[in-house]
């Protein structure tokens, strides 16, 4: 693998002009969640900036996903610890999502968030499809207990 392969492990260049969506997408798997976001050349001033910054969110990734192998992390930023009136889940930062395609397709997802020790909030997503309903529910519980243990 070259050294620019490398350098673009996980970043992958989106260009699709019928939507004029042109930027980076940053997809990183560690420890079982999935890591991702669009890095739009419009929004970030040019195609170099845009991939700058890609860069620099997927080494903060996988620099974090380091140090929390070798220390723990500190717990002692907000998250939430019990359920608010809106909750319908009955397992905080857990919830069922629905997106729609551009072909009008439905997918349905359970979805678990939070906040790592760094203070960015983390998302993790598991497909109803794929695993069936109380399959992704049971994952997406665990992906974010397991995220929020010390």
């Amino acid at each position: 693998m070259s050294s620019d392969s490398q350098n673009l492990r996980g970043i992958s260049r989106l260009d699709q002009e019928s939507s004029g969506t042109h930027g980076w997408q940053v997809r990183v798997q560690r420890e079982g969640v999935r890591y991702g976001r669009f890095f739009s050349d419009y929004e970030w001033g040019g195609t170099e900036n845009a991939l700058n910054l890609a860069i620099q969110f997927r080494d903060k990734i996988i620099s974090h996903h380091e140090r929390i192998s070798q220390s723990p992390p500190d717990r002692s930023l907000r998250s939430h610890q019990t359920a608010g009136a809106r909750n319908q889940s009955g397992v905080v930062g857990v919830t069922r999502i629905s997106q729609r395609s551009a072909k009008g397709d439905e997918y349905h997802f359970w979805q678990a968030s939070w906040t790592d020790s760094e203070g960015n909030r983390q998302i993790v997503r598991y497909s109803v499809l794929k695993l069936g309903d109380e399959k992704a529910f049971e994952l997406a519980c665990i992906a974010r207990e397991k995220a929020l243990k010390p």
